[in-house]
């Protein structure tokens, strides 16, 4: 926790970018009916009845000194999937970039992860260049990504799309509109406020 939160109050150093990643899942779902439509005094109103069209897998990262976030849209949430996800961000939005890497301690998020979708040479290559930092157990809300989420849920997810193609869009709209806002975050939550607030969390020391 200490870890983390350390961090998210460090300098700003753009040749070392911090980078939060967190991901969820969304159920595909279609209509059996067209919906009726708004009228004054009603709101719009939906079929009870639907179509499960599969669930989808979204992995959100984020720069929180910079306010850029990055959602990528996958069928599975397999190690191989994750490990695409890092090549992608350190080749194409970080080239050449260490990065620390903040997510949660899932048995996909971790270097291994990278020699079982790419030969030796390429995942060595991109070992290299991430430090990751996980957050406890039980200790999500430490993960900004995870703020990002819940924001993408208010604006999108949390209403029935069908398919792969319409998330993908709906969620690109969100991406681009979110960046051009450049919304930052200004975490407050320090290690010393952890020491005092979360005080039954650390041991107790016999003296």
């Amino acid at each position: 926790m200490e870890e983390v939160l350390d961090l998210y109050h460090e300098p700003y150093d753009p040749e070392l970018p911090l980078v939060c990643m967190d991901e969820t899942s969304k159920q595909l779902v279609a209509e059996t009916r067209t919906p009726l439509p708004m009228e004054p005094g009603r709101p719009r109103r939906l079929d009870y009845e639907y179509e499960r069209n599969g669930v989808a897998n979204l992995f959100m990262f984020c720069e929180p000194m910079t306010g850029l976030r990055w959602v990528n849209v996958t069928e599975r949430r397999t190690r191989k999937d994750w490990a695409e996800q890092v090549r992608w961000l350190l080749d194409w939005i970080f080239p050449g970039k260490r990065i620390r890497l903040v997510c949660d301690n899932l048995n996909t998020h971790h270097k291994s992860s990278l020699y079982e979708a790419f030969d030796a040479k390429t995942a060595n290559r991109l070992a290299k260049r991430i430090d990751l930092h996980f957050t406890p157990k039980h200790g999500s809300w430490l993960n900004i990504a995870e703020i990002e989420l819940r924001a993408l849920t208010g604006q999108c997810l949390d209403r029935r799309i069908a398919t792969l193609k319409e998330l993908r869009k709906q969620v690109t709209v969100r991406q681009h509109q979110r960046n051009k806002e450049v919304r930052a975050v200004d975490w407050r939550f320090t290690t010393k406020d952890a020491r005092i607030k979360l005080k039954h969390l650390y041991p107790i020391l016999q003296t």
